[in-house]
């Protein structure tokens, strides 16, 4: 049935080879002055910290480097990064890395013009202001929080990771430059870039799914599959991290518009509990759920099989279903990523605390099929 859609994206996007030096030229147009850097001390180490830098002195923006946003942003993190702005009277936020730096920059933001506790705004729309200007630059096609209205923080009191789902976070201009992603490690290049395909396979499954998300989804399944193995494989092609770029890039788009699902509500509680990398983790758990999945979208999970490149003409709905699952794992296979939980020490003790904390995650709303405690147990155990 027909109905209204409210469609969040940045006011302006810049992708391609380059788009870095294009940001300077927009930045001359704006009536920024000082600028709280939000990045990791890695980015700063290699010297891709310093490439920005040079563009924000260049249009003559006065920078306040805060780097100490570490994997699995945490509530101490964003607060150091909210004193560290107020004391040097930032007016704006740029943010450098992948979901990390990305994530950290946005809860600043929004506590920075609606004050509280970073606590306060877990949920959907709990802010009441739009955040601080937010520029961010995106460097791991992974995550696509540089397009999206959600963020994610690790409350380490209770080993939850905090999903916020909000409009008021959604960034002022972001910059996609795969001339960034040059030469990252093939481990963070794997993980990341199963990140994003998880984000179009749950997008496109979602009981949130509509047209113009289903188009998105599936274009960025068929250029994650056909490139990510390339660039795990040979970091400096530019083409393959091109096409990664791209892929993630609208992946994002079409899961802040339309949702994840149950994926993301397991690995989240991986995240919060052991601080495992949150592309690997789903990459684990992807195939597991959809498997569960498959009686609720057995006809689009075949069409998955199909923009992952395998032939499903010859398939029946439930075959190319399968088909899907197995293409899944061939390709986290072919990244190294790990083959089951197991390997990253997770415990079993654990198990019902994760599934009861995963059964509340807001994601958990948006999966095609409905999930009990006991069925999480089960998938995590299968995961295993």
């Amino acid at each position: 049935m027909l109905q209204s859609r409210r469609i969040y994206l940045p006011p302006l996007s810049l992708i391609g080879p380059g788009a870095l030096n294009d940001l300077g030229e927009e930045l001359k147009e704006l009536t920024y002055k000082k600028a709280l850097f939000v990045t990791d001390k890695i980015l700063v180490k290699i010297g891709v910290a310093k490439k920005v830098i040079d563009v924000l002195e260049k249009a003559g923006i006065e920078v306040v480097l805060f780097d100490n946003v570490q994997p699995n942003p945490t509530v101490k993190n964003v607060n150091n990064g909210l004193r560290k702005l107020k004391e040097n009277d930032a007016d704006f936020i740029l943010t450098l890395g992948g979901g990390s730096p990305q994530d950290c920059g946005k809860a600043i933001g929004v506590l920075a013009t609606n004050g509280g506790d970073i606590k306060d705004y877990e949920g959907i729309h709990k802010s009441k202001k739009v955040s601080l200007p937010i520029i961010a630059i995106n460097t791991t096609a992974g995550t696509a929080s540089e397009v999206t209205i959600n963020y994610v923080i690790t409350d380490v009191e209770r080993h939850v990771k905090m999903v916020m789902v909000d409009k008021n976070c959604l960034v002022s201009i972001a910059v996609n430059d795969p001339e960034l992603m040059l030469g990252k490690p093939a481990d963070l290049t794997a993980a990341t870039g199963m990140d994003a395909l998880t984000h179009a396979i749950e997008t496109y499954v979602t009981k949130g799914a509509f047209g113009w998300s289903d188009a998105l989804a599936l274009e960025a399944i068929k250029l994650i599959s056909r490139s990510l193995e390339e660039a795990v494989h040979n970091g400096s092609n530019i083409e393959a991290r091109s096409q990664m770029a791209w892929g993630q890039f609208i992946a994002g788009q079409a899961f802040s518009n339309a949702g994840l699902g149950f994926v993301h509500s397991m690995a989240h509680q991986l995240g919060g509990m052991y601080d495992l990398p949150h592309g690997v983790a789903n990459a684990i758990l992807l195939p597991h759920v959809e498997k569960f999945n498959i009686p609720s979208c057995t006809y689009k999970l075949k069409r998955v099989a199909r923009a992952m490149g395998v032939g499903v003409l010859d398939m029946n709905d439930e075959q190319g279903a399968n088909a899907a699952i197995e293409a899944i794992k061939k390709l986290s296979k072919s990244v190294g990523i790990p083959s089951g939980l197991r390997e990253l020490g997770v415990k079993e003790d654990d198990f019902e605390e994760m599934a009861k904390n995963a059964i509340a995650d807001v994601c958990t709303g948006g999966n095609p099929r409905d999930v009990t405690i006991k069925d999480t147990i089960e998938l995590y155990r299968a995961a295993m």
